[in-house]
């Protein structure tokens, strides 16, 4: 299972509640331009100005916070943690590092030792691998 090359689902997308908030902003500016155009016919040029700014205003702002957060969106990504097992070797102490198998528990006991067969391996350590992020300088 490889998820780190795609986005999961909750991430692809904006919430609803941020959608909603955006609709209706781009509601009430359409609104704003209607009452502006309006107010023109009526020759009232001081309300039709104003309004003309507030729907510019408003229709500015919700397309920034759209794009601003599906931006964002599509680039969050979620990358499952790589989960390795370390098995040791009781008697000679030898080990080895593998990939997590499910059912895999500390203290169980596995195969035998590849370096002195009479004995079995045992689990040790079960761990995230971490990785470092690369450093990026901006000049």
């Amino acid at each position: 299972m490889n998820t780190d090359s795609k986005a999961s689902p909750a991430t692809s997308r904006i919430s609803t509640f941020v959608f909603m908030i955006v609709v209706a902003v781009m509601a009430l500016s359409i609104i704003a331009f209607g009452l502006a155009a309006w107010a023109y016919m009526e020759e009232n040029l001081t309300s039709a100005v104003f309004l003309t700014i507030t729907g510019v205003i408003a229709m500015t702002l919700s397309a920034y916070v759209l794009l601003q957060t599906r931006r964002a969106a599509v680039t969050t990504k979620l990358t499952a943690a790589k989960v390795m097992t370390q098995v040791e070797c009781r008697k000679c102490g030898f080990k080895n590092v593998r990939d997590f198998q499910r059912g895999d528990y500390i203290y169980k006991e596995l195969e035998t030792c590849q370096k002195c067969p009479d004995d079995k391996m045992t689990i040790t350590a079960i761990y995230k691998e971490i990785k470092e992020k690369e450093k990026t300088y901006n000049f």
